[in-house]
């Protein structure tokens, strides 16, 4: 008794993004995805940077410091977000 490995029909399974091809295509649907986060990474990297030379300001001032840095970066991207797609939907779109 012989089995042919090759009548079986196999599942096919759809091929899953990656993380970074996901990245990519949110990149390039909105162009202020990328600069949030790049914004964000550099708050951050300031602020880990100024933790030994921050003087007598406590810790805690100086995290909440770098956290309303980090979110009014993402805000502010956002926002420029939003106003980028309204001016690309209605203004730059030709008319029918």
């Amino acid at each position: 008794m012989t089995s042919n490995m090759t009548d079986i029909p196999l599942p096919s399974y759809e091929a899953e993004e990656s993380q970074t091809s996901k990245l990519m295509k949110k990149s390039r649907e909105s162009p202020f995805v990328p600069v949030g986060i790049a914004g964000f990474a550099a708050v951050v990297a300031y602020g880990l940077y100024k933790l030994k030379h921050r003087g007598n300001t406590k810790m805690s001032v100086h995290l909440i410091h770098m956290r309303v840095a980090a979110q009014g970066f993402i805000v502010g991207a956002m926002t420029c977000g939003v106003l980028y797609s309204m001016y690309r939907e209605y203004l730059a779109k030709p008319k029918p």
